[in-house]
């Protein structure tokens, strides 16, 4: 476009050439044309519109506006120009007013475009992007930032800030997307492709479509949260329901080739040839399952089209129904031989519910299928009706054939299962103790026959003709179940009793569990369920098993007794020590005195409660035997087990206290005191070693020979042994003592104990040893040793030095400990220290007299010599 110039002379002064009518007249002509040809360019460009439905489009619309209307402004910016409109402006002439208003609205218009050219390059590349972008994986990548820079133009564009501009300009971004996803996903060739690939391919389509939705509202958020920019409130059906559209059928294809994969292809695979043996079959399933997305592939009409949203509906409704049938035959040939069972269904009746059950589903499926009459008129309907036809009757044929089987089998076996014994036995061969007590009974009513009652109520309700017997069975299942709990019961209570008895007590009863199998015979030899006098068995048994079960506990409660008084006995304390009076432990012959006194009083109590055994056993004997003699064949075994625990009891009595004993000899806490004293020329313990171990032997024999109190039982009874009379020792008692003292373990504590004993008393011996190195004070004889001394003429100082040697060791001796505790003894040393005391006092008297006699002889001496002194003079 190129603006004329006037063909006028138009140098000079503007002043000047405004002044001649002729150049006026001229550049108002001029000025008319500009104008005219201003106008016509300007309301072209604005009738104008973008060529195209995409982004890019409005960018070049406004490219190539802007381009127009800059070479018109640059035009306008020219010399001769401006000198032109000076000229009308000076001459002041009418036509510039007009032309001024159109140069006003160009420049205007010319702006706008510039500024729109540039916000919109900002956006070129990611435009570019979504347009020709190579896969998916870009145009994702795109959009965040796109949106991101859409906000920076809505903030800072005049143009692009309001919403009758920005909503077209998304509008087509969301057109370009939609455009991408259409070109990629054909579905006339769609299913022909990798399934995996064109499940990736229609994942990232809808990955695509759901992003521009999702970023659109983030960047949304973030506008909101700043507090500072003008809020998108844009129209969002214009946005987003075409993509929305689309995202959906794109969901609808994924879950398509979701079935197809993951469901068909990989059910319908090699292991299913084999599970269900019927390879043709499979491959048929496999022929139907790639039939179901023929529509889909000859489309005659736009799926991703919005006005198309009632036919693609109806196409996958067929699907549906079509993914249905297939899926459900599929389960059926898959499972018919091992079909899944709802809970308390017996085989045979859920096999034929499972069957039913899907049968209505695919039943459900078709009614809804039927009531669109475009869908049932279609190929596609018509071969769907045909595929529920066929499925329909396969699965009439399996439960026909499952009943069928199921009637047969039942009349034959029925009557045979209602023959069979109330109860059975797992032995009753043998007579052993140990067979009787592990003979189980059980009910026999077997599995099957509670199968068979089962069936048959649900087959009635699945309204199948059931055989008159089967009926008249489970007719009777409540009788049945009641008998069933009770003889359970019954049994349950027999078997608590026969697993709390011990050998013994099942030797002594063994009468009665014989008298008691007899009432269960008939149960496991004669009686079957056809019989009518199940619940009079049961009543007796019941009965039976009541009385057995009060003379076991009976006995029981007797045994209880008979074990709390050998507890008793076991857990008497036959080494009762004595206490120390006002600090002074007892004197040997004290303790063990003390000792044997409170044993004889124990072991009188534990007498009478060993002589109670008996009559406890007497009371057994009358529950069992009905006598009282307490010596009844029938309990031998009895008497003899309880006299075997007695003799246990007994023993393990005097090992117990004799390892209490044995403790508390070698315990470092002193039982009872000694002394040592001085028996002139040995020191001596006070009762002496061999003396202390005398006493222990005995009170340890004594310990033992009480057992001799507890009499033996005559062969077979309880009654004790009486005194047998020998020639010799007088009467003889027949008692625990000669086997208890045989026990290598009473043997072996008690010698322990005598060698404990004689240590301590050997470590007493060395420490009195110690005081031997003052013997010299009693050995020697004074006389003698003072005879010798003083005919040695000893000086004073030399009696002062014997004098101070006396008192050393008196002092010695004063500085000796008096009390010796070694373990179990404590040794008094008063009595050896009072008596080394008194011969240092001899010694020291001794002396003394030697000095006296001495010191006299001299006095004398020196008088003789005085007076022979006194004489001469």
């Amino acid at each position: 476009i190129k603006m004329e110039m006037p063909n006028i002379n138009l140098d000079g002064e503007v002043t000047v050439l405004a002044t001649v009518p002729e150049v006026v007249e001229a550049l108002e002509c001029c000025a008319m044309t500009w104008q005219k040809l201003i106008s016509t360019t300007l309301e072209e460009q604005l009738k104008k519109i973008p060529q195209g439905n995409g982004p890019l489009a409005e960018l070049d619309f406004w490219r190539e506006r802007n381009d127009t209307l800059s070479a018109l402004t640059e035009q306008t910016k020219l010399p001769e120009v401006q000198k032109v409109l000076e000229i009308l402006q000076e001459a002041e002439s009418a036509q510039l007013g007009d032309l001024e208003v159109v140069l006003s609205d160009l420049r205007k218009r010319h702006v706008d475009a510039l500024h729109n050219v540039k916000f919109l390059s900002a956006l070129e590349h990611h435009l570019k992007n979504l347009t020709y972008g190579s896969g998916f994986d870009v145009v994702l990548d795109t959009i965040p930032a796109l949106m991101s820079t859409l906000r920076i133009v809505w903030i800072i564009s005049w143009h692009y800030n309001k919403d009758e501009w920005m909503v077209p300009l998304m509008e087509r971004i969301a057109w370009e997307i939609s455009a991408r996803v259409y070109r990629a996903v054909d579905l006339h060739t769609l299913f022909k492709e990798d399934k995996p690939a064109a499940k990736k391919k229609i994942a990232e389509a809808k990955s695509t479509l759901e992003q521009w939705k999702k970023c659109y509202f983030a960047v949304r958020a973030q506008i909101e949260a700043s507090g500072r920019e003008k809020h998108w409130e844009f129209d969002r059906k214009r946005l987003f329901e075409k993509t929305d559209y689309m995202t959906g059928v794109c969901q609808d294809l994924y879950n398509i080739l979701q079935v197809i994969i993951g469901e068909f292809y990989n059910a319908f695979g090699r292991e299913l040839k084999v599970v269900t043996g019927n390879p043709k079959r499979v491959n048929d399933l496999l022929r139907g399952v790639n039939g179901l997305t023929i529509p889909m592939e000859n489309l005659t009409f736009d799926p991703f089209d919005v006005k198309s949203a009632h036919d693609w509906k109806l196409i996958m409704e067929e699907f549906r129904a079509g993914v249905s049938l297939e899926n459900i035959n599929a389960i059926f040939v898959q499972k018919q031989n091992d079909p899944p069972l709802w809970k308390n269904h017996p085989p045979v009746a859920g096999a034929i519910s499972w069957s039913r059950f899907l049968f209505h589903k695919i039943k459900h499926t078709i009614v809804r299928f039927q009531e669109v009459e475009e869908m049932l008129a279609s190929e596609r309907g018509k071969e769907v009706k045909q595929i529920y036809l066929n499925v329909a009757k396969q699965m009439k044929e399996y439960e026909d054939q499952k009943y069928s089987q199921w009637r047969d089998e039942t009349e034959q076996i029925l009557p045979q299962l209602m023959e069979n014994t109330l109860l059975n036995v797992s032995s009753v061969t043998e007579e052993s103790v140990t067979t009787k007590k592990s003979v189980r009974f059980t009910v026999n009513f077997p599995p099957m026959l509670q199968e068979i009652i089962t069936e048959t109520k649900y087959m009635e309700q699945l309204g199948f003709p059931v055989p008159e017997m089967a009926r008249y069975v489970a007719l009777q299942e409540k009788r049945y179940l009641r008998y069933i709990n009770r003889l359970k019961i019954m049994l349950d209570r027999y078997h608590r009793l026969m697993e709390i008895l011990n050998e013994a007590e099942t030797k002594l009863l063994d009468d009665h569990i014989q008298e008691l199998w007899t009432v269960f015979k008939s149960g496991h030899r004669r009686l079957n369920w056809n019989c009518l006098g199940i619940g009079n068995f049961i009543m007796r048994s019941t009965e039976a098993v009541k009385k057995f079960e009060l003379l076991v506990h009976r006995i029981h409660r007797n045994s209880e007794d008979i074990s709390n008084k050998l507890h008793f006995i076991e857990s008497a304390n036959l080494f009762k020590f004595p206490l120390p009076k006002n600090g002074e432990l007892p004197k040997v012959k004290e303790f063990f005195e003390h000792v044997k006194c409170e044993r004889a009083k124990d072991v009188a109590q534990m007498v009478r409660n060993y002589s109670a055994i008996s009559q406890l056993l007497i009371k057994v004997e009358g529950r069992v035997a009905n006598m009282n003699s307490g010596k009844s064949p029938k309990l031998a075994s009895y008497y003899a087990y309880w006299e075997k625990r007695i003799y246990q009891v007994l023993t393990q009595l005097i090992v117990k206290n004799l390892q209490a004993f044995n403790a508390a000899v070698l315990a470092n806490v002193p039982l009872f005191q000694i002394e040592a004293i001085l028996s002139a020329p040995e020191l001596m313990l006070q009762p002496n070693a061999n003396e202390i171990a005398e006493m222990t032997a005995q009170c340890i024999l004594d310990c033992i020979e009480i057992t001799k109190h507890f009499a033996r039982w005559m062969r077979g009874t309880c009654i004790e042994c009486p005194p047998q009379r020998v020639k010799e020792d007088g009467a003889f008692i027949f008692s625990f003592y000669t086997d208890v003292f045989r026990s290598p373990l009473i043997i072996e504590q008690a010698g322990l104990i005598i060698q404990n004993v004689h240590k301590v008393l050997t470590s007493l011996d060395k420490y009195l040893n110690q005081w031997r190195r003052y013997n010299l004070l009693w050995t020697m004889d004074k006389g003698v040793v003072m005879e010798r001394f003083a005919a040695e003429k000893p000086s004073c100082v030399t009696f002062d030095d014997e004098f101070q040697l006396y008192r050393k060791v008196a002092q010695d001796v004063t500085q000796e400990p008096l009390i010796k505790d070694e373990q179990f003894i404590r040794l008094h040393l008063a009595p050896l220290a009072c008596t080394v005391q008194e011969n240092i006092r001899g010694w020291v008297i001794s002396l003394g007299k030697v000095l006296n006699e001495s010191a006299r002889e001299e006095l004398f001496s020196l008088q003789k010599e005085i007076q022979v002194g006194g004489f001469i003079l």
